[in-house]
């Protein structure tokens, strides 16, 4: 059987296709994948490791003998699960794995901002800092501040944890419990996002929810990007609306809408979520193994169920 792997990613994942006997036709590169490349090369395939960066729909699962699409990622907005549904194919994702890299991440956006890292290393590597002054780039204190999450999920709940150790008193707002959004986004110092993008999540956060949060509040976002709605996050950031914005994801990425580039209380990060050595290796075990399981006649560990409408 040959499978389809449209990034290259960790060894160990490819290594054990191998094992399992299957041929593994690995896209080198330059990522993505171009469409007509992907439609060309699943012709032939009977699975595939997708990356968030694929659009998995009808029109690629008609094109070649697919049994499952193994999503190198927790979040599967990339893929069309009624369609996968309709045909019989089995989607996968990775959870668990990268809860705590994605968890360390956001607090790295989080402090940053909060500090105003990136002004400072301005200020020093461009030369005009002249020496330690007391009202000089004074930022939030965590402790006593309010973080507000959206989405209890794994990741949540782990920056939830970390939060707590800065003393951060930890509001949230999730479809299972928590306060009313309405009440988190006018209670939050820092607001982060964690939930998954779906129809009801696309511009969660827009110019009304900018506009009901604290002029002192700051924006992070981990999850992904078309939960904000960037031309109404430009607007807020450059009339003072909020202090201060930390993205690893974008609306339409990989480009970043021009206004948010080169706003001084921004901080912008390629999509680093999940990116340490031992994540990766473990996505691509998990990706792998899940794809395996499917070709062999076994249930995945990690399968993706569509949820009933």
């Amino acid at each position: 059987m040959k499978v389809l792997v449209t990034q290259i990613i960790d060894d160990v994942g490819i290594e054990a296709l191998h094992d399992a006997g299957l041929t593994a036709d690995v896209w080198p590169g330059p990522a993505p994948i171009p469409r007509h490349e992907l439609l060309q090369r699943v012709a032939h395939c009977q699975g595939i490791i997708a990356m968030p960066t694929d659009r998995i729909d009808a029109e690629v699962m008609d094109a070649g003998p697919l049994q499952v699409v193994a999503n190198h990622a927790v979040g599967v907005d990339n893929i069309d699960l009624q369609a996968a549904h309709d045909r019989q194919i089995t989607v996968t994702n990775t959870p668990g794995v990268l809860t705590d890299a994605t968890a360390d991440l956001t607090m790295a956006l989080v402090l940053a901002c909060a500090r105003r890292v990136l002004e400072g290393h301005a200020l020093v590597t461009s030369g005009a800092f002249e020496g330690w002054r007391p009202t000089m780039l004074r930022g939030m204190d965590l402790r006593g501040a309010t973080l507000g999450i959206v989405g209890m999920g794994r990741i949540g709940r782990a920056v939830s944890e970390r939060a707590a150790a800065f003393g951060m008193k930890v509001v949230h707002h999730s479809r299972t419990g928590g306060v009313p959004l309405q009440t988190l986004l006018a209670e939050s110092d820092v607001l982060s996002l964690h939930c998954p993008l779906t129809e009801d999540t696309r511009h969660l956060i827009d110019a009304d929810a900018l506009e009901r949060m604290k002029s002192s509040a700051i924006l992070i976002n981990t999850a992904r990007g078309p939960v904000v709605d960037e031309s109404a996050l430009v607007r807020a950031l450059e009339a003072d609306g909020i202090a201060a914005a930390g993205l690893d994801v974008f609306e339409e990425e990989p480009q970043v809408h021009p206004g948010l580039i080169g706003l001084p209380n921004v901080v912008l990060l390629p999509h680093l979520g999940s990116a340490t050595r031992h994540t990766r290796k473990q996505m691509a075990q998990m990706a792998a193994a899940n794809l395996i399981a499917v070709l062999s006649g076994r249930l995945p560990p990690t399968p993706v169920l569509k949820e009933s409408s």
